[in-house]
């Protein structure tokens, strides 16, 4: 009962993210960088040190201080991935007698989407300022579809998540701001593997398949340091948030003779730690420079494991993923062209979060470099507008799965990912 009211509650402001379809992640792993439009035309460089409105929360809580007034800032970002993988896998390496050699591939396996985004924040005296924000962290979808010959190392993976913050920040002196929020988050997630085509009668069996949701808390901390007039640092902190999806499991794995079979069971993720050290500089009355430093713990995630009390053992493997700390470098600049016209433009690189011997096609992990450019538009006072472009080249990375890792069924597979993806975002701002 108090978990339906918990979800009655939070209908309206959720409301905004109802309709987003989840997509590849456009930063490391299966995280998402697209919180503003604003941001995105500078690569969101030197955003825990930016104050451009409420949208500024979302990356550093101690920020809210900076702002006047109450402050609303709505928008969304349009997200087009292009992402291929192409390989082949060796029929010798499978113990199903006869399994032949095959190249695969599988185009554009991750959907277009929107990402929406809604902030608020108030100025309560002259040292306390609150805000609140709706968006999300952490999203990703892929479809390989039922011709890719590698389906049994996964042929679908998904994580879904919506993000509701509420956040306080206090001005100390002229110099130092900190702020903290909590977190509240529901998540959504899935892993399927299914026998490939060759596989002769085994084919299109189901042999894993684990779908789950869970809510969860979390917490943000941030800190905000004006050295002088035109230098700014700003330090924020995300805590790992913990997820025990619970649902249904079923497959070849777990019960051969019932593939189909469904049993109660969870399965435990780990949303990572994240860190950002940025910095502002203001050059003149009309240029400005900013710069980023992004920590990712994506060592969390080691493995997904799902827990069926049904099955002995009760623990079963879903799949070894092994990732790495990941880490994101960017610089960008904004010129105030007029009173009314703000230029803004940023260069970005982001590591993958994972090495060439642990990549998969579920999710084909890659460093990426963002190029990306944007401007404001001052409607009113009270009004401004914002728009930003974003072009991200993907580095072709290659990936090597051993069947021993699976089910022994369709082969190893060797392969390469490639790709590029588009962002497109608008953004109001609005002061009241």
């Amino acid at each position: 009962m108090n978990n339906n009211k918990n979800r009655l509650s939070l209908a309206i402001a959720l409301g905004l993210l109802g309709s987003v379809a989840s997509t590849n992640s456009m930063a490391a792993g299966f995280q998402l960088a697209e919180y503003s439009a604003t941001g995105l035309g500078r690569a969101y460089a030197g955003e825990a040190a930016i104050a451009d409105g409420a949208d500024t929360q979302w990356r550093n809580v101690a920020m809210l201080t900076y702002l006047e007034g109450t402050q609303v800032s709505v928008g969304g970002i349009y997200v087009n991935p292009n992402i291929d993988v192409e390989g082949s896998t060796d029929g010798s390496a499978s113990p199903i007698p006869s399994t032949p050699d095959t190249t695969t591939k599988s185009e554009d396996f991750a959907h277009d989407a929107i990402i929406p985004n809604l902030y608020v924040s108030h100025r309560v005296n002259q040292q306390l300022a609150i805000g609140f924000a709706v968006g999300t962290n952490y999203g990703m979808e892929t479809d390989l579809g039922t011709d890719f010959t590698a389906t049994n190392f996964g042929n679908e993976a998904s994580v879904i998540t919506k993000e509701i913050n509420v956040n306080m920040a206090y001005q100390i002196n002229q110099q130092f701001s900190v702020g903290g929020g909590v977190r509240y988050v529901i998540a959504e997630g899935s892993f399927g593997a299914v026998a490939p085509n060759q596989t002769g009668p085994l084919a299109g069996t189901t042999l894993k398949y684990m779908e789950g949701t869970d809510e969860a808390w979390g917490w943000q901390v941030g800190t905000a340091w004006q050295i002088n007039d035109s230098n700014r640092i700003g330090f924020s902190y995300k805590s790992e948030v913990a997820l025990n999806l619970e649902g249904k499991a079923n497959g070849f794995a777990f019960n051969p003779g019932a593939p189909n079979a469904k049993y109660n069971g969870s399965m435990e993720l780990a949303l990572p730690a994240t860190a950002e050290l940025a910095s502002y500089h203001q050059l003149n009355d009309k240029v400005a420079i900013h710069a980023s430093f992004n920590w990712t713990d994506w060592s969390s995630f080691e493995k997904l494991e799902a827990h069926i009390p049904a099955l002995t053992p009760p623990t079963q493997e879903i799949k070894q993923e092994n990732w790495e700390d990941n880490y994101r470098l960017a610089l960008g600049g904004t010129y105030s062209l007029n009173q009314k016209v703000t230029l803004r433009t940023g260069v970005a690189y982001d590591t993958s979060a994972v090495s060439e011997e642990h990549r998969t096609a579920t999710i084909p992990e890659t460093d990426r470099l963002w190029l990306s450019m944007g401007a404001g538009y001052a409607w009113s006072d009270n009004l401004t507008l914002d728009a930003g472009f974003t072009y991200i080249f993907a580095k072709d990375a290659k990936m090597h799965e051993d069947d021993a890792a699976s089910l022994p069924a369709g082969g190893d597979f060797t392969g390469e990912t490639t790709g590029n993806v588009w962002l497109v975002g608008v953004q109001a701002n609005y002061r009241f």
